[in-house]
């Protein structure tokens, strides 16, 4: 199937041949001729299936040509900073042949030119849900003429907190008005909230909930959580990585691995929530760019981040919720390229290890490093830069400065 069989207009297609397109996306193909008939939806959809053009096409062809005036016609609400910034993106891409106004609000940065922004007039809204209702407080927005609302990875709104917030908003829309709801999982709040908002709407999957990509592969590094971050720095440079994404649990975690990364020669950035919205965009921008070869982030963080054939995740520490773990590797093999997931697994995550095996419904291959062989289970994981107790123990080459063989990068 291509493009021009789903009914785009000459001026939407132009723009995606441009971005070198050819063929929709299963999720595309599916949702843009229902969102163009103007039904609700509800679409269950991993990331990096290419859902952000999915209603971005389809809602730029219903605007266009509607007579609009200075208030928003079509809102799209997401969990993130980053992810608030990329739909943007798309909507000036896909309509730069258009006549749509555009603006993207979230917090973190400065209200009064985003206040200058909405006087000018807007037709499509990218927001976030505490800034929004920021404007909305100030009366320097106005929704009620708004005729499409996206909720974009809904899950991660309801997992943020953000349900009062999105029930605020959603008192200030019209009643009468089409609904788009994507969700890479559908939780019983999803339900609640689809079932409540949505007026006999189109079901759309196209993975199965709570699966991994096929082109991904995983693999389990069983590693003691002392020698974590020598073993990462060996992986990356005995695999020669130059992209590598990578997840720590905690903000304060994502800076020091960063920072030790940095001092072994691996330029290296963190996201996380405490930084400043500048420094988490720039971080961004150097690492597509591949002036920084490891990107550390939270979930939190990562989460909605779209970066074009990237090629290696790790798991520095498993995530607390299994589910976390198919949204982590989801940044990796995306749109049919391949990837490749590593997880560093301590002892103490190996309840967490059980936990994404029981989601995955299989074991992921287990690999023990030449020269970073774990403890026996139960002994103290001991940090290289400490020397070791007197107790028996198998001898390593390390502690004389070898590195052991090279691991296989996945």
């Amino acid at each position: 199937m291509s493009f021009e069989e789903l009914g785009l207009q000459a001026e939407l297609l132009r723009a995606i041949r441009a971005q070198g397109y050819t063929q929709p996306t299963p999720i595309q193909a599916k949702a843009i001729p229902v969102i163009l008939n103007g039904r609700d939806v509800l679409a269950g959809a991993q990331t990096g299936t290419g859902k952000t053009a999915a209603f971005t096409l389809p809602l730029l062809q219903l605007l266009e040509g509607r007579s609009g005036g200075r208030q928003p016609r079509a809102l799209v609400l997401t969990p993130t900073r980053e992810l608030a910034a990329q739909v943007g993106e798309s909507v000036a891409t896909y309509g730069a042949h258009l006549n749509q106004r555009s603006a993207v609000i979230f917090g973190g940065v400065g209200i009064n030119p985003q206040i200058e922004r909405l006087r000018r007039g807007v037709d499509i809204l990218v927001a976030t849900p505490g800034r929004l209702l920021d404007h909305a407080g100030q009366k320097t927005v106005d929704l009620s003429r708004v005729e499409i609302l996206v909720l974009d990875e809904a899950d991660r709104m309801l997992d943020m907190g953000f349900i009062h917030d999105i029930r605020r908003v959603l008192k200030l829309l019209p009643q009468k008005r089409q609904n788009l709801l994507f969700s890479a999982t559908y939780s019983d709040q999803i339900r609640q909230l689809a079932n409540g908002l949505l007026h006999q709407p189109e079901m759309i999957e196209v993975a199965r909930r709570n699966t991994t990509a096929e082109n991904v592969s995983q693999l389990v590094h069983l590693v003691d959580k002392g020698d974590k971050r020598r073993l990462l720095s060996h992986l990356i440079r005995a695999g020669d990585w130059h992209q590598v994404l990578i997840f720590t649990r905690t903000k304060h975690g994502a800076n020091r691995l960063a920072e030790q990364l940095s001092r072994d020669g691996i330029l290296s950035a963190a996201i996380h929530g405490n930084k400043s919205q500048s420094a988490r965009t720039r971080a961004l921008q150097e690492f597509k760019s591949n002036k920084l070869t490891a990107l550390v982030a939270t979930d939190i963080a990562a989460r909605g981040l779209d970066i074009d054939n990237l090629p290696h995740v790790v798991n520095f520490e498993l995530p607390n919720v299994a589910e976390d773990y198919v949204h982590r590797i989801g940044r990796t093999g995306r749109a049919g390229s391949s990837g490749a997931a590593l997880s560093l697994v301590s002892d103490e995550e190996r309840k967490l290890l059980k936990d994404i095996h029981r989601l995955l419904k299989r074991e992921i291959p287990v690999e023990i490093v030449e020269g970073f062989e774990p403890s026996p289970s139960g002994a103290p994981s001991v940090p290289a830069s400490v020397e070791a107790p007197r107790r028996p123990r198998r001898p390593r080459n390390r502690r004389r400065g070898g590195r052991g063989n090279q691991a296989k990068a996945g």
